[in-house]
């Protein structure tokens, strides 16, 4: 998105145009037509359209607009997450859906990747699984971040990728469970009810020791300061933790899993 916006925002100076002189002529304000040309707001093709008619483009951005956008292959939404993830000294994950993404394995990775419609290239497959792969660096850092994870039964039992690589990734899960400062809990199929019923939520610390919540949604994400709201997620995530399998009964489902492939 960021070369997209570069692209508009060239063309608008080449025209002479303000971003709000811009904005005026596609319906849009001021702030909309900056965001765009930061990269921090798609370009949408419909604009695009009106924007190559009035800055007298033969349909360039159209194009960009339809075939540019997956060329950041990290959301913008995820970038400012991703920052703090990298220096966090904690970080709390429940996740309903998928395993997360610091105990993903390559192959495992790779196949969420390839189940994303419209589908990705290849070489956008790889980069993605390249990203993910590297995040896990953290686990190993010298000072690792004390990591707790909350995992629905699902996610584990979901052999996404085929049985080679759900068999891969239970011994991936046994093995995390081993590292220092590290806890996976599963919240079992018949804990039905249970404090996370609205979604997936990550909490973190910064090495400043500022609080910090964060859930994602297919098309955007929020970063939460507010200390409230960061509270309510804290005690939610502490209540799972209590509904959840403990560390022991989790290895142990674990290894049930993996006798049953």
């Amino acid at each position: 998105m960021k070369m997209v916006g570069a692209m508009v925002a060239a063309a608008r100076i080449a025209k002479n145009l303000t971003q709000k002189q811009l904005g005026e002529l596609v319906r849009l304000d001021a702030e909309t037509i900056a965001s765009i040309e930061q990269g921090r707001r798609a370009l949408m093709p419909n604009v695009a359209e009106l924007m190559d008619f009035h800055l007298g483009l033969p349909g360039l951005l159209t194009v960009a607009a339809l075939e540019l956008p997956d060329v950041d292959t990290t959301p913008p939404w995820a970038e400012e997450y991703l920052a703090l993830e990298l220096k966090a000294i904690t970080l709390s994950w429940y996740e309903g859906q998928r395993v997360p993404g610091l105990l993903q394995t390559e192959g495992y990775a790779r196949a969420l990747f390839k189940c994303r419609v419209p589908a990705h290239p290849e070489e956008t497959v790889d980069d993605l699984t390249t990203r993910r792969m590297a995040r896990q660096e953290i686990l190993h850092r010298k000072t690792p971040p004390t990591l707790s994870f909350v995992i629905w039964e699902p996610a584990v039992r979901h052999r996404i990728g085929g049985r080679e690589v759900h068999e891969e990734l239970l011994r991936h899960l046994l093995a995390c469970t081993e590292l220092p400062d590290v806890s996976i809990q599963v919240m079992p199929l018949e804990q039905s009810a249970h404090a996370a019923l609205d979604g997936p939520f990550i909490l973190l610390e910064t090495p400043t020791h500022q609080h910090l919540g964060y859930s994602e949604s297919q098309r955007g994400s929020r970063l939460i300061s507010d200390p409230d709201e960061v509270s309510i997620m804290a005690r939610r995530y502490a209540m799972l933790r209590t509904q959840a399998l403990n560390t022991v009964q989790t290895q142990g489902l674990l290894d049930r899993l993996l006798g049953e492939l």
